[in-house]
């Protein structure tokens, strides 16, 4: 009896696309299984028996072409890929949805583990944590290093302005969902508004810059940095002060947003700046300002979450949580802000 395939890709006539576009590619009936645990964009791996590839297509039932653009996340791999940027091979592109329901990707399946929490990387023990983290920063470097025009991604966004419209961007997506009072947040966004840096030079920029969306090897080293769906052209430290966020204590055991600052050996925030300044002789005074716009990014987010749980909208463990979550993440970013 076959395997039950999971909505969203039904593996003939996915393999019958394979069969006319890469001949040769598949040798048998595909075995299709989605990989829990994205947020936005379906994932899934598929399998011959012999060989795998994973496929990547717009959320059931979405909406918003532009927000699960698979076009621009297959253009961003494929400029990266031949870079120091570890990304898995893009294998195809289909804009066509009569194949599945919607316009697909397929890439190279690679081996590797995103490690999500602390609790994860704490087996691993002090060295290994550490080196695991610095190469993420490295990785992230090496990003930054990529001339776009070089790769064919010099019109790939809008860097004039950037910090600019992201600022405005999550205001408007916090109007959006505001339905209870946050003290703090508006002072937190006119704040930030009133103290915007001047940025360096654009770069491509990942847009959720995280341990858990990169792929980590048995050597410890980044094999792959996946999840391109927020990707663009503009201020390199976002990326920066997303992964800084990350790696912050935000004082919650049970904290249903995943970080990995609790493990032993991983590095200090200080300490993934000053990596990040010295290899890529970039300057980071400001960078107490791109943390805090990460604090109020995810609180925006969070807060967006818990709306749609109050109106039953989100069901599944931990959402009932998130709430609170959003006053420690506007605290974060106010106390941030002021430090810097």
């Amino acid at each position: 009896m076959s395997p039950v395939s999971p909505p969203g890709l039904d593996p003939d006539r996915l393999r019958g696309h394979l069969d006319r576009e890469l001949p040769g590619l598949v040798g048998g009936p595909l075995d299709v299984r989605l990989i829990e645990g994205g947020r936005s964009n379906l994932t899934y791996t598929v399998t011959d028996g012999v060989g795998r590839w994973v496929v990547r297509r717009p959320p059931l039932g979405h909406v918003l072409a532009t927000a699960h653009d698979m076009k621009r996340e297959h253009r961003v791999i494929s400029g990266l890929h031949p870079t120091a940027v570890p990304v898995p091979e893009p294998l195809l592109l289909c804009e066509d949805d009569s194949v599945i329901g919607s316009p697909f990707y397929v890439m190279e399946f690679v081996e590797g583990t995103p490690f999500r929490t602390a609790e994860q990387l704490v087996p691993l023990g002090p060295e290994r944590t550490r080196k695991i983290v610095l190469g993420l920063v490295d990785t992230l470097v090496d990003l930054h290093a990529v001339d776009p025009a070089e790769v064919g991604l010099g019109d790939f966004g809008r860097p004039e302005g950037f910090l600019d419209r992201q600022l405005r961007r999550w205001g408007k997506q916090l109007d959006a969902s505001r339905n209870r009072e946050l003290p703090g947040i508006d002072e937190l966004h006119a704040a930030l508004g009133r103290s915007l840096p001047h940025s360096p030079a654009p770069t491509v920029v990942h847009g959720d810059y995280r341990l858990d969306n990169a792929l980590v090897g048995a050597d410890d080293t980044v094999k792959a940095v996946l999840d391109w769906e927020m990707s663009t052209l503009g201020d390199p430290l976002t990326d920066l002060g997303l992964l800084i966020m990350y790696s912050s204590d935000i004082g919650l055991p049970d904290s249903p947003v995943s970080t990995s600052s609790g493990a032993p050996g991983h590095p200090s925030p200080a300490e993934l700046i000053e990596r990040y300044a010295a290899r890529s002789g970039r300057d980071t005074s400001a960078l107490s300002w791109y943390t805090a716009f990460a604090w109020f990014k995810l609180a925006v987010i969070l807060e967006g979450i818990h709306y749609r749980f109050t109106l039953g909208q989100t069901v599944g463990a931990g959402f009932d949580r998130i709430g609170d979550l959003v006053p420690v993440f506007i605290e974060h970013g106010l106390t941030t802000l002021q430090e810097g």
